[in-house]
């Protein structure tokens, strides 16, 4: 008889991070909102300077995603010495930390760590363009923040970002990600979550998926 052995899901601890100061959220430092409200802000065109690692319950599943996480952090906090990032990079990558959800050989890990901090700090990390950013504890509901987001964006401009961002909020309610549901709670058509749902996202709703 066989027997599959499931991976186990460990809670993240982010312990390590609040304990040593280490920065993973920011908000906009030079774009303007066009609106701000009592649960957080709008931006009609969108921003590219929030970074918000960790915010949601959705673990990095790839090589890429876990060599960006480790840029943001680095980029974010340039007070780091290199031996101390790469106690940080390893606390991020032991899979019992929970941030993680595949093994990483030390060797590999060694390398992504050297290429990131080779990295120019001038140049900020690509990022997700953000229109509706929450603050955190406002209070909100998943599904309130979903339908926030459907107003004030419209019915037919769903962004990336709205889509991802749809991805994860059903995944922390622990509910299978289809297109019908993110165009449930995002307020649109499932043609128009179709239309601006890119390779990448279709590729992550299956890890997500997965991770349940």
């Amino acid at each position: 008889m066989f027997f599959t052995k499931k991976m186990i899901d460990y809670e993240r601890k982010l312990d390590y991070l609040n304990k040593n100061r280490i920065i993973y959220r920011r908000d906009p430092i030079s774009d303007k909102p066009t609106e701000v409200y009592d649960w957080g802000l709008y931006f009609e065109n969108g921003t590219n300077e929030c970074y918000t690692l960790f915010s949601s319950k959705s673990k990095i599943t790839t090589y890429k995603s876990l060599k960006w996480h480790l840029y943001v952090l680095w980029y974010l906090n340039p007070k780091l010495t290199p031996e101390d990032f790469s106690k940080l990079a390893s606390y991020i990558c032991d899979i019992k930390n929970g941030f993680i959800t595949f093994h990483i050989l030390n060797k590999l890990l060694d390398n992504i760590v050297y290429e990131v901090m080779m990295m120019d700090l001038d140049e900020p990390p690509n990022n997700m363009n953000r229109k509706v950013i929450f603050r955190d504890y406002c209070g909100l509901t998943s599904k309130e923040k979903l339908q926030i987001v459907g107003m004030l964006i419209g019915r037919n401009k769903i962004s990336e970002t709205e889509i991802y961002d749809a991805m994860t909020y059903l995944h922390d309610e622990k509910i299978k990600i289809t297109a019908m549901k993110i165009a449930n709670y995002l307020g649109c058509s499932e043609r128009t979550v179709y239309r601006n749902m890119s390779v990448s996202l279709k590729k992550e709703k299956e890890l997500l998926n997965k991770q349940l």
